[in-house]
């Protein structure tokens, strides 16, 4: 089959052999895949990535230095199955699925496994327990945005996010856009949404942003105090001591870049929380004394759950969730270098979707 293979820290089309699904597990064929930010990281820094995963007690499955497919933002098609199936669903059947499978190492990550080929390829094993029938019709682009729009339903679900509450979402990349559309789903508002490029901006208005900004012209931290948000600790205390009714906020950081957190901590409300969606991969530093000043609540977040995974698949293919703003573009195997190097730039081009099928 044809493959887009990570090889030396570049991308190369080149042939390689089918996969062939184990015990419960079921062999598709790739319609579409997205490129993630991570995918970006780790064609550059996969022994980072591998690293950071041994450090945080995951499973040590992935050699760095062999072959990768990447591609675990997919949608696909049954082929045939392997030993063990249910066969619940019928050949032919459009599915998503979360990207892992049960290998002779245990559990790994389709796409980032040296023994289970992400999206980047024609085909690609998955396991059986899984998969998700496509309903509605839901085209194949549109599907393989579950499991990116899953990122931000879990770090929405993961906030403590009440009616009271005013919710300001820092870039608007494809997790800032998928929190923005989980926010308005629960009627939050308003939701400021801030992004340096123009494109962006105009997909989070598409997606229910109450207020978009470019932070190089107008700094969100100036609109608290006219939500009734206590901007200031001196504004904080004045409000407690005169028992005034106050709204609360919930700030989600979806950038991921060095000193991010320090700017936030230095510039959100007294008690505000703080949702660290975006993947720094860097070292950082923050001043936690001004945390504690503050009052706040600072929580990481990551990936989802299957049953957000399922929500999130079920309201894209009932129209709850409008993923159309999110896709720039489809390309074929050549292509993918150079997408990869556009995102890269961090420009107007947001969600690119690889079909493998193409040359």
């Amino acid at each position: 089959m044809k493959a887009v293979v990570r090889r030396n820290s570049t991308l190369v089309d080149t042939d390689m052999a089918e996969p062939v699904p184990g015990e419960g597990q079921v062999l598709v064929k790739t319609l579409v895949c997205g490129i993630c930010g991570s995918d970006l990281h780790a064609l550059h820094h996969l022994d980072h990535m591998v690293a950071m995963t041994r450090r945080a007690g995951g499973n040590d499955t992935i050699d760095p230095a062999s072959d990768m497919v990447f591609g675990h933002e997919f949608s696909a098609e049954i082929l045939d199955f392997g030993p063990g199936c249910e066969r619940l669903l019928k050949a032919g059947t459009p599915v998503v699925s979360m990207p892992a499978a049960i290998g002779p190492l245990g559990s790994e990550l389709v796409g980032y496994s040296n023994r289970f080929p992400g999206g980047f390829a024609e085909q690609m094993v998955l396991q059986e327990a899984l998969l998700l029938p496509v309903p509605n019709g839901l085209d194949a682009e549109r599907a393989a945005l579950t499991e990116p729009m899953a990122v931000g339903e879990h770090a929405v679900a993961s906030a403590n996010i009440t009616a009271q509450s005013v919710a300001l979402v820092i870039g608007c990349g494809p997790v800032g856009l998928s929190v923005i559309a989980a926010l308005k789903a629960r009627g939050v508002g308003p939701v400021i949404a801030t992004d340096l490029s123009a494109a962006r901006r105009a997909a989070a208005e598409r997606l229910g942003a109450d207020i978009v900004l470019n932070p190089r012209e107008h700094s969100p931290h100036d609109r608290w105090e006219g939500f009734d948000v206590p901007a200031t600790l001196a504004s904080f205390g004045a409000a407690r001591l005169l028992g005034r009714s106050v709204r609360d906020a919930v700030i989600f950081e979806c950038v991921g870049v060095p000193g991010m957190l320090q700017n936030l901590i230095e510039n959100v409300p007294p008690t505000a929380q703080i949702m660290v969606v975006g993947v720094c991969m860097e070292s950082d530093s923050i001043e936690p004394s001004l945390a504690i000043n503050k009052q706040l609540d600072l929580k990481f977040v990551f990936g989802y759950a299957p049953e957000e995974f399922a929500a999130t698949l079920h309201a894209i293919a009932e129209g709850q969730r409008d993923v159309t703003p999110i896709i720039s573009g489809v390309v074929g195997r050549s292509e993918v270098a150079d997408a990869f190097a556009d995102l890269a730039k961090g420009g107007d081009c947001i969600k690119m979707l690889v079909d493998p099928s193409r040359a």
